[in-house]
């Protein structure tokens, strides 16, 4: 009997070491919430908006570890929540704009005078939002992740079309921001001056939903 209540002594504390070890979560409230970590649940139809994060800037450049490309210091996304289930779990987004200030970007390409615009084609995307702060973005079946980059050159106006198949960011609720890093877009068609292959990275801060800042639970 005393080797059994040892045993089971010996199986709480590891139970009770293994609890301690893990963050606290919150459990039981959607995975997407406004307010704070736990707070009202986002509600489907609700619309989410974010700017670039203040100070930043979103980027395509041409390498992963480049700096020859585009710059842009004004860019918003905006979606609506399709799906927000209790935590852990995974919510669901129609990714339904995503656009560029012309005006405030700027390109170091050779040969580039300025950029005339950034169009996001083929919306809306899907995006799932994870517990864990996993943010995926995908095109709908059939079609792809397209970015439109027209360019002022010497020679007259260029457009560049760049092509992904998803996009896979990091929800932080420090800031309720969403990271994108060096997500890979190929060129499917411009001419020489567009670079072969455009690396987006941007954060997005603060995402809210009618003015209160969103968290991922």
């Amino acid at each position: 009997m005393r080797t059994r209540s040892l045993l089971a002594l010996a199986g709480a504390v590891t139970a009770l070491t293994v609890a301690a070890a893990v963050p606290a979560s919150a459990d039981g409230s959607a995975v997407l919430t406004t307010g704070s970590v736990g707070g009202t649940a986002a509600a489907v139809g609700d619309t989410l908006t974010a700017p670039l994060a203040g100070g930043t800037s979103a980027t395509l450049y041409s390498s992963a570890t480049g700096t020859s490309g585009v710059t842009c210091k004004s860019s918003q996304f905006t979606a609506t929540v399709t799906g927000n289930p209790t935590a852990p779990g995974t919510a669901t987004e129609s990714v339904t704009g995503h656009s560029f200030d012309s005006s405030s970007c700027t390109s170091n390409v050779t040969g580039v005078l300025g950029v005339s615009s950034i169009t996001v084609d083929n919306l809306p995307y899907t995006a799932t939002v994870a517990s864990d702060g996993t943010l995926t973005v995908s095109p709908a079946g059939g079609s792809t992740i397209q970015t439109t980059v027209k360019l002022r050159t010497l020679l007259g106006t260029i457009t560049c079309v760049y092509q992904a198949p998803s996009l896979t960011g990091k929800a932080d609720n420090s800031d309720s921001s969403i990271t994108f890093t060096n997500q890979q877009f190929t060129k499917t068609s411009g001419s020489s001056l567009c670079f072969a292959s455009g690396y987006f990275t941007a954060k997005y801060a603060p995402v809210t939903d009618a003015g209160a800042q969103v968290y991922v639970n």
